[in-house]
């Protein structure tokens, strides 16, 4: 890693694509196409549009009147054709991503492998190597998306450590949640990837969002939109008709002082490349670092819940009263080491104490018999 995330250039692309409609593997195929073409171009980081795996379901949700039929039929489809994490379609994403040597943020609707009936507009990160860093769950879907996905939960909300500084995103709608924004950017955020499905009535939104976003955390946004016409989709897809197909793009990448730095794109697929001088993010956060000297922690704070939800808890996985108050599974026990690993010398010991009795817990002491 740069031990200095604010020295040096680094090529960063957004990229505004068309997916195969309602086909998981031929989408794949694509995307897989579409990063290493992106790193020919000498881009190390790269971002692809709101589930653009399998495609935005652009079509009326409301599972009431005469469309019932259709739409069960519609969300089926839709159904079989999210992908689950890990699975044969985000090997073959890793595989593209270590090819290619860059980061990958791909946006998707992700079908749950725990519970398996639930979906999930989720945005996953692939590092230069293939492996996944993680992934992030869109916390709340708009609207009418609620008759498609499940809500996330602050488990995902993450940033991840890269040689370029700390990589992290957010889904559409997510951009208007004001305290989500701010966790992201005080975990340390650099580069930020933003995704939408970009209805064209959202064109002035988008843009006054993406554009605050990097002015306001002052960092860079790779901001990735979707881009579909009705040209694309097949005359055998029943709710063809009744479905405005206006996702007009709206790419574009943005430096910290909310200027473009490439883009914004309507109405056409490409690649969109910046050269990120870091030196920016410097001079930004001279006049205003909103995680720093410009912020008053001792008036206002905020508390993040990166509890995995589960629906349910039981008591078999208490402790007794010299072990841990409550079970912590592994990717808990990651998220504190992480945490650790941006403290202070002496706050690190101390929660990797507190990791190893977890991990470890004292046997309970045997009563007397006595």
């Amino acid at each position: 890693m740069n031990p200095d995330p604010l020295t040096g250039t680094v090529k960063a692309a957004a990229i505004q694509a068309t997916p195969v409609f309602l086909d998981l593997d031929a989408t794949v195929e694509k995307a897989c196409r579409l990063i290493g073409e992106t790193a020919d171009q000498g881009a190390r980081i790269m971002v692809f549009p709101e589930t653009f795996l399998p495609g935005y379901p652009f079509w009326p949700r409301d599972n009431t009147g005469p469309s019932r039929e259709p739409i069960l039929k519609a969300f089926v489809s839709y159904f079989r054709n999210s992908i689950e994490i890990p699975s044969p379609q985000t090997d073959a994403l890793r595989e593209a991503a270590r090819k290619a040597n860059a980061y990958v943020v791909m946006g998707m609707s992700e079908r749950d492998r725990e519970f398996g009936g639930t979906l999930y507009n989720t945005m996953l990160f692939i590092g230069p190597d293939g492996a996944i860093l993680g992934k992030h769950r869109k916390l709340i879907p708009t609207y009418g998306e609620r008759c498609i996905w499940g809500p996330g939960d602050g488990s995902t909300l993450n940033v991840f450590p890269t040689e370029y500084g700390g990589l992290g995103g957010l889904v559409c709608y997510e951009h208007h949640m004001v305290l989500t924004r701010y966790a992201l950017m005080a975990m340390g955020e650099r580069i930020h990837t933003a995704v939408w499905p970009a209805h064209r009535f959202m064109k002035d939104i988008v843009d006054a969002a993406v554009r605050q976003y990097a002015f306001e955390g002052q960092l860079f946004v790779l901001n990735s939109c979707g881009y579909m016409h009705e040209d694309l989709v097949p005359d055998s897809f029943e709710l063809k008709k009744d479905t405005y197909w206006d996702a007009a793009g709206g790419t574009g990448i943005i430096g910290p002082k909310g200027n473009y730095l490439a883009g914004p794109c309507y109405d056409e697929e490409a690649i969109l490349c910046a050269d990120l001088d870091f030196d920016q993010i410097v001079e930004a956060k001279y006049i205003v670092d909103s995680v720093g000297h410009y912020a008053r922690w001792d008036v206002l704070s905020l508390n993040v819940n990166t509890e995995k939800l589960s629906p349910i808890h039981t008591a078999a996985g208490r402790r007794g009263g010299n072990g841990a108050a409550f079970a912590l599974g592994s990717e808990n026990l990651a998220d504190l080491a992480r945490i650790a690993s941006k403290q202070d010398e002496a706050t690190r010991d101390l929660i990797a104490q507190v990791i190893a009795r977890i991990e470890n817990p004292k046997p309970e002491p045997e009563e007397s018999t006595s």
